[in-house]
């Protein structure tokens, strides 16, 4: 079988047990990548493992990392041991996110606030201060991150999850620039419309049958992580915007 797009290079995705990082981690399983898979769900985790290996994904299949990206220290933790184990970190991908209360600003509880924040934000940019001194070891680092597209609009009752999504941009953005002269790219993906859980929490009364699944947005996932990509500071769509996405 030839090799694939991302063969041998190492990629870590974040919540990889369903959705969009679950529709990633086995695409880039399929393009030759071994991936590290983290996320809370053991159970979740495994199910992507045993697709990956069902794919022929190789007899070692991913490596699987059950965290809680809040966890304090964790994230440090899970670097020490990238780095311990492979040396370096080809590919980053920033999936997990949490969506909040969807209402009024005023009416938001400080506790989802901060939740949605520690995820949204704080974790991602744990993961990338953790995951930098990988990026710059491996000869093409690429790290990617997840945003929506309420962040290019003023939407009424999505203030605190656009609010979140708008503060990722801006250190993804920051962190490509100060990237630009070295073998390290940072790109922002707005996945568009589509078929996961955190969509149906939003939108409860829509038919998700109506909806591409996952597995819909990962050729943007493979176009930049590819050692030729030279992309940086991108806002990258993966499905045509609209407004209510």
């Amino acid at each position: 079988m030839a090799a694939g797009r991302l063969a041998g290079r190492i990629a870590l995705i974040t919540g990889a047990s369903r959705g969009i990082g679950s529709a990633v981690a086995r695409r880039y399983a399929a393009e030759g990548a071994h991936v590290v898979l983290v996320a809370r769900s053991q159970g979740g985790l495994e199910e992507v493992d045993d697709a990956i290996r069902a794919a022929g994904g190789g007899e070692t299949g991913a490596t699987l990392v059950p965290l809680d990206l809040t966890e304090d220290g964790g994230i440090e933790r899970l670097g020490a041991a990238l780095f311990e184990r492979f040396g370096r970190l080809d590919i980053l991908v920033g999936n997990a996110g949490l969506l909040g209360t969807l209402g009024p600003i005023g009416h938001i509880e400080p506790e989802t606030w901060d939740e949605v924040f520690a995820v949204n934000v704080t974790a991602n940019w744990r993961l990338l201060r953790s995951c930098d001194p990988l990026l710059r070891r491996s000869a093409a680092g690429r790290a990617l991150f997840v945003t929506s597209g309420v962040t290019r609009g003023v939407f009424p009752y999505w203030g605190l999850y656009a609010a979140s999504k708008a503060a990722l941009e801006t250190i993804v953005r920051t962190y490509a620039a100060e990237m630009a002269k070295t073998a390290v790219r940072a790109n922002i993906v707005s996945p568009g419309i589509v078929r996961t859980r955190m969509r149906a929490q939003a939108m409860p009364g829509e038919d998700p049958a109506t909806l591409p699944p996952p597995e819909a947005v990962t050729d943007v996932f493979v176009d930049l992580a590819e050692a030729a990509c030279e992309r940086n500071g991108e806002m990258v769509e993966a499905i045509a915007w609209m407004p209510n996405n």
